[in-house]
């Protein structure tokens, strides 16, 4: 049942018949073209969940603050 050498030789000469070799390589570019895009794609994405994760080493230093000046930022309910 499945298809031999000569079939798929006899597909081909139909679908170049029908669609012209032009266009038939105007599809290929563009299938090419969105593989490429849906690959590059995926790298961006794999590199963007990598960069997440990993914390960044360039902080500024911290400078110390006295009491005075700190800012108690826990807040009590009126009632």
């Amino acid at each position: 049942m499945g298809f031999s050498t000569t079939h798929l030789i006899i597909f081909l000469v139909i679908i170049i018949v029908i669609f012209g070799t032009k266009k038939l390589r105007n599809i290929g570019s563009d299938l090419g073209g969105a593989v490429k895009g849906f690959k590059d794609g995926m790298k961006d994405g794999t590199a963007e969940k990598t960069a997440e994760a990993t914390p960044p080493t360039n902080l500024p230093p911290t400078e110390k603050t006295d009491a005075k000046s700190a800012i108690d930022v826990e807040a009590k309910i009126k009632s």
